[in-house]
């Protein structure tokens, strides 16, 4: 069983582990992890953009480097197979050349087509995180998982299903976080450090109050949006994720069915992060050429202003709406 995964590491010596530029607690374990499972090999770990400070309670999260690996044999993709995730990659011709005449594997927990133009091999397998794929990867394929694989994986398990609670998590998940637990990860002591690294400095609970008061509403409270400038990214996002202040509070109002937070650039590039209490979050962002999961879902677009998706989202999402209705009482 995952074949693929064992005939991309013949013949490898040095292998390059890729997150996307929008790194998240699954990628960021996930990477982490087949680097420790992955013994056999020199292994680089590599994102196009800083690991931002709210991840940081990753232990090894600091082996992550921003200078490409261009000397690897193969390249190995985590928790995404999106080229707009991959933009930055796809865009610097160096890179893109490597990735055109290397070999490539793809892991990934997406239901979101598969579209990357270079060629690759691909294990995709809806999953709650891409943590969970790689675990059954290296268990099936008996691949020894020690003590900081494990706790990678579980935090990075973790960290994509909102501590075990999101609609994703099976059985099998909970399962899985057993092992992992045999294994020798420790959720408490795991917990402890996330919540040293989420603890927020004053300056940054102004903003949040300030972006509180910012919330926009539409379609009688169903669809709360807010809009996040290049400003306030460059003034903020080192020290804290705006999207991440702000989404899950939003997705706890009263009445909210979507939440979404918008930021906007001066390139006339859009980024919008989809949280939903009803599984339309994956249609909302692909309507904008994203994707994601029912409930959590991301889109990048360009030549729009913030006003321009929030009126596309308010014409498609009331049909969106009730289609999920109507699926739930069939």
């Amino acid at each position: 069983m995952y074949e693929k995964f064992v005939e991309f590491l013949k013949d490898k010596t040095r292998i390059c582990i890729i997150q996307a530029e929008n790194p998240d607690g699954d990628s960021l374990g996930s990477a982490i992890a087949l680097d420790y499972i992955l013994k056999n090999t020199e292994n680089h770990l590599y994102c196009p953009v800083d690991i931002p400070k709210y991840l940081r309670y990753f232990a090894d999260w600091s082996r992550v480097e921003i200078e490409f690996d261009y000397k690897a044999d193969g390249y190995i993709i985590v928790d995404t197979a999106s080229s707009v995730l991959l933009s930055k990659l796809i865009d610097d011709v160096a890179i893109r050349n490597c990735l055109y005449g290397k070999p490539v594997l793809v892991i990934d927990h997406h239901e979101t087509d598969d579209d990357l133009d270079f060629p690759h091999d691909a294990i995709i397998e809806p999953l709650p995180a891409c943590a969970d794929l790689i675990y059954k990867i290296a268990k099936a394929n008996h691949f020894e998982i020690n003590k900081e694989a494990a706790c990678a994986l579980y935090s990075a398990i973790s960290s994509d299903t909102l501590g075990l609670v999101s609609a994703s998590v099976t059985a099998d998940t909970m399962r899985t976080m057993a092992e992992l637990i045999e294994l020798g990860a420790n959720p408490a002591e795991l917990d402890e450090q996330r919540r040293e690294f989420m603890k927020k400095s004053q300056r940054i609970l102004d903003y949040k109050a300030d972006l509180i008061k910012r919330v926009e509403y539409s379609l009688d409270g169903k669809l709360a949006t807010i809009h996040i400038p290049f400003e306030e990214i460059q003034q903020y996002s080192d020290e804290y994720n705006p999207n991440v202040l702000i989404l899950e509070e939003l997705r706890l109002v009263e009445g909210v069915d979507v939440a979404i937070a918008i930021k906007t650039y001066p390139d006339g590039k859009i980024t919008g992060k989809v949280r939903a209490t009803k599984p339309v979050a994956e249609q909302v962002a692909g309507y904008f050429g994203g994707g994601g999961h029912p409930y959590a879902a991301g889109f990048r677009t360009y030549d729009l202003s913030y006003e321009d998706v929030v009126a596309d989202v308010v014409k498609i999402l009331p049909d969106l709406l009730a289609e999920c209705e109507r699926n739930a009482t069939a």
